[in-house]
C-alpha cells in the first residue's frame, strides 16, 4: 500500500497537524515506510504462537472473572481505623478547618 500526497494531507488534517508544502513529500515517504513495515509484519507466520500480553488463550473467556455484586461493609473496620492518626469511636477524627 502506498499513500499519495492527497491522502497524506487528509491524514495531517485529521490529526490537526499543519504541514508546509515542502513537508508533504517527506511525510509521505515516512508514512509509506511505516506501512511497508506493517506489510512485512503481516507476512510473519504466527500460527501456534500464544499472545504475550493483552489476550486470553484460545477458547478461554475474555476479560476478568466476574464476582457477585454484593454490598458489604468490608468487615475490617478495626483494621482500617488502626491506620487513623486520630479517631473518635468508629470514625476518623480530623482537625477542624475554618477559613
Amino acid at each position: 500500500m502506498s499513500l499519495d500526497t492527497a491522502t497524506v494531507r487528509r491524514v495531517a488534517a485529521l490529526a490537526r497537524i499543519r504541514l508546509e508544502e515542502e513537508e508533504v513529500a517527506r511525510l509521505q515517504a515516512e508514512l509509506n515506510g511505516i506501512l511497508g513495515w506493517i506489510e512485512q509484519l503481516q507476512s510473519v507466520d504466527t500460527e501456534g504462537v500464544e499472545p504475550m500480553a493483552g489476550g486470553a488463550p484460545r477458547g478461554a473467556p475474555a476479560g476478568m472473572p466476574m464476582r457477585e455484586d454484593v454490598v458489604t461493609d468490608g468487615g475490617i473496620r478495626e483494621l482500617i481505623l488502626a491506620n487513623a492518626p486520630d479517631r473518635e469511636g468508629d470514625f476518623f477524627a480530623v482537625p477542624k478547618v475554618v477559613e
